[in-house]
């Protein structure tokens, strides 16, 4: 499959999702980016448009750690499942960004529940 094609086709289904998810203050959206190398979640309050918390594989102390990056998905969902429990926030909606709910997005969904959110 042609690279401009996949990124399109990633980007209509990202528009088909965000047109039916919001995050709002009580209930933040908990979005993933998947990069190659490394994977990336925020939680997003899209009334005020602002990131509240992120964590991702390169920070420092997921990193660290040795194991596949399917580990280190489930590390970084538990990451920002331990940032939203400071921030009182305990319900998210989980937004896959146009991948499918498999592998290291599933594992950031599933470490994130195991840390106490949500959805």
């Amino acid at each position: 499959m042609n690279g401009k094609i996949k990124t399109q086709r990633r980007q209509n289904i990202r528009y088909r999702i965000r047109r039916k998810i919001s995050g709002v203050g009580t209930k933040p959206r908990l979005s993933v980016f998947r990069s190659n190398a490394d994977i990336y979640a925020q939680l997003i309050d899209d009334t005020k448009g602002e990131t509240i918390a992120s964590a991702s594989s390169r920070d420092k102390d997921i990193a660290a750690q040795n194991g596949t990056k399917t580990d280190k998905s489930k590390l970084v969902g538990a990451a920002i499942a331990r940032k939203a429990a400071e921030l009182g926030v305990q319900d998210v909606v989980f937004d896959r960004g146009g991948y499918l709910y498999h592998g290291r997005v599933k594992a950031v969904a599933d470490g994130a529940r195991e840390g106490g959110l949500k959805f």
